[in-house]
């Protein structure tokens, strides 16, 4: 009897030509990430030892206002996206994107929320896009592994590796890196700047609303190399007293840069000006996409183009 008022149920979801997860009002699941990205390049998702996480600093998980955030949730998870656009040319060396998010973020949000892997495809450079995991939905700078020295210079063997093993290149030499990263991700990319082991291959840096702090390992890194820095900062987010004071530096130093309002923000001005600095208008998790700002930051760059 309840066989036959189960097979009775099922006919009728079926008839109405939808499945029990499909009822009406609910929409279907998103695909896998390795399949999203299908129309504009190839999206493998794997995982590796040279994540920010785990971490034996986060082996208890992290506690901010009072909230337990733990180990297993929030810092475990090895995942790192990477992102080959439709004609890509493999050469002698592979450049590399790194974006990392920030606090209250995962790797699948932030290709969804900021449309990171499209913002690569469309801006024409001959890269491949990388996204690590770092800390998972928590509200957290820490960068983990990525802090210690050498371990970016592993990440990127890795993602390197993978690329040989997945038919993509056939060299595992790196070329040039970009990183680029909104809020949180400041700490990050300030410790890879100074301590991954790379630092040479680094020819740009994009920090979206993000400079919190480490501003002399920034400095110290526009002193020393010869790359080329944009800092997009508002007025709400916390960024923008840092930045002043980051440009206040420069000038006592004589280095030159460019400080404009976003308006004000030309192709022409991105390529003429190694250091800039724009003081957008927007609100905090506007400043990546809403005007298509990194696919902008790209194809004004020193990127070879597709």
């Amino acid at each position: 009897m309840v066989r036959i008022r189960i097979g009775f149920v099922l006919a009728a979801i079926l008839a109405a030509g939808r499945a029990p997860a499909q009822q009406a009002g609910q929409a279907a699941p998103p695909a896998p990430l390795a399949e999203r990205y299908a129309g504009i390049g190839t999206m493998i998702v794997t995982t590796s030892d040279h994540t920010m996480f785990p971490h034996e600093k986060r082996a208890q998980g992290h506690v901010y206002e009072g909230k337990t955030y733990p180990a297993d949730v929030h810092y475990t998870d090895r995942t790192v996206a990477i992102f080959v656009p439709n004609g890509f040319r493999a050469g002698d060396a592979t450049d590399l994107v790194f974006y990392f998010h920030g606090w209250r973020n995962d790797v699948d949000a932030t290709l969804a929320k900021f449309k990171i892997a499209e913002q690569l495809a469309a801006s024409g450079v001959n890269a491949v896009l990388v996204l690590p995991e770092g800390a998972k939905d928590a509200p957290d700078s820490f960068g983990g592994k990525l802090e210690e020295t050498g371990v970016f210079a592993g990440l990127v063997s890795d993602v390197l590796g993978t690329l040989k093993a997945k038919g993509v290149i056939a060299n595992t030499k790196p070329g040039s890196i970009v990183l680029a990263g909104h809020s949180g991700a400041y700490r990050v990319m300030a410790f890879i700047l100074t301590r991954g082991g790379l630092t040479a291959n680094i020819r740009e840096v994009y920090l979206f609303d993000a400079l919190y702090g480490q501003t002399e390992k920034f400095a110290h890194w526009i002193d020393r190399f010869p790359g080329r820095l944009v800092d997009i900062y508002t007025a709400e987010g916390g960024t923008k007293d840092p930045s002043l004071d980051l440009m206040d530096d420069l000038r006592a130093w004589d280095i030159p840069f460019a400080a404009v309002p976003e308006s004000d923000v030309t192709g022409k001005l991105l390529k003429r000006n190694r250091i800039v600095f724009i003081d957008s208008p927007l609100e905090h998790d506007d400043v990546v996409a809403k005007n298509e700002q990194l696919r902008t930051f790209l194809s004004t760059g020193s990127l070879a183009r597709r």
